[in-house]
């Protein structure tokens, strides 16, 4: 319940939650199809009920309540909207929702109301939106398209560059050290030192990322338990307007919602990826295999330049290096082109062009350093 005492943040509140909802009906009414619009509508109709809730403790504290004025980044975002696409707007609408959460979260009336859960709502149904074909138009509507996405092309893209990583790396620190024309056994083991360090490396930030992604997806998955447990009715109707924002009607979106909320286990999968867009199953994969992996492709391509170097020294092995370097990198460049779809010409001329420029950079100062210290 809320304190008798006026908390400073009150005014704030009534003033974001009422320029929210001017917003939100400014949407709708640009909105491309009717689903959509209503789901604006219905955001909107909520966001001015908390408006309304501000207002009454404005008015118990004897303070004047004006009537709500859009400000300029309010009128610019609805401008924008208009100009380009309520797509254009999605993401700083959603960040605006979160931001809501943390401050709501923060404030001892409002965090023990469903207000921050009301606001992380919000964002998450903006989140989904942003997957919603009626709210997107000309580049961002192809990403959705099946010809235009895919998980595998993704973990294939992550290969090519864990690769190109490092071939390049490794190729420059090379270059570098022959340039200073030391004994062939120091640009061996300096080679092999920078590809086991890089590819350390590379596991190291690898599984830090992936496990910090799966602790994060645990937890989002934890809160969404704890909320579908605590207000069902509310995960139910956030659940609808998804579904309506994807196109259902409203009749058919409130029934599915209905079903699902109805068989907890199978409706937190549901919530979890239509929300969070996460597979509760998953969690974003093994550590220990991206790690694995990431020190794996990067060491495969890291080891090109060094294999010459095993044989001996002088120019014609540092030819042999390059050359095997720029065969690495033709096929990494073949690759890219691949994932996305770039010609090929484009693509190797590009990845060759810029490794052997690295490349050039650092033998040349290494053999600068080189003859100042020789």
């Amino acid at each position: 319940m809320f304190t008798t005492q006026l908390d400073p943040h009150v005014r704030a509140n009534y003033q974001e939650e009422g320029e929210t909802a001017w917003l939100y009906r400014t949407l709708a009414e640009q909105a491309a199809d009717a689903p959509m619009a209503a789901v604006l509508r219905r955001m909107a109709a909520m966001e001015q009920q908390h408006a309304d809730r501000w207002a009454e403790q404005l008015r118990q504290a004897g303070a004047t309540v004006a009537p709500i004025t859009p400000g300029p980044r309010m009128r610019i975002l609805a401008w924008l909207a208009w100009r380009f696409g309520i797509a254009a707007v999605l993401p700083s609408v959603m960040a605006a929702e979160e931001r809501a959460t943390l401050s709501y979260a923060a404030q001892p009336d409002a965090s023990a109301t469903t207000l921050p859960q009301s606001e992380r709502g919000h964002a998450r149904l903006f989140r989904a939106m942003q997957g919603a074909p009626g709210a997107l138009n000309g580049p961002l509507l192809a990403q959705l398209e099946g010809r235009h996405r895919g998980t595998g092309g993704n973990a294939l893209r992550a290969a090519v560059l864990g690769a190109s990583d490092g071939l390049t790396s490794n190729m420059s620190l090379v270059m570098g050290i022959a340039g200073a024309n030391p004994a062939g056994h120091v640009v061996l083991l300096t080679g092999l030192a920078g590809l086991l360090a890089g590819g350390c490396s590379m596991a190291i930030g690898e599984w830090l990322s992936v496990q910090s992604a799966r602790e994060l997806a645990a937890r989002q998955i934890a809160v969404e338990r704890a909320e579908l447990e605590q207000s069902p009715a509310d995960e139910q109707e956030e659940l609808a307007m998804i579904y309506q924002a994807k196109g259902l009607d409203a009749a058919t979106a409130q029934r599915l919602a209905a079903q699902l909320i109805a068989q907890p286990d199978q409706a937190l999968d549901t919530l979890a990826r239509e929300e969070l867009g996460l597979d509760p199953k998953e969690l974003g994969g093994s550590a220990l295999v991206a790690a694995g992996t990431s020190f794996l492709l990067f060491t495969l391509g890291a080891l090109v330049p060094v294999i010459p170097f095993i044989f001996g020294t002088g120019p014609v092995i540092i030819a042999l290096s390059m050359l095997a370097s720029v065969i690495g990198l033709v096929a990494i460049g073949a690759s890219i082109s691949v994932t996305t779809g770039t010609p090929l010409w484009q693509t190797c001329t590009r990845q060759v062009g810029l490794g052997l420029a690295a490349a050039a950079v650092t033998f040349g100062l290494g053999r600068l350093i080189g003859s100042r210290l020789g």
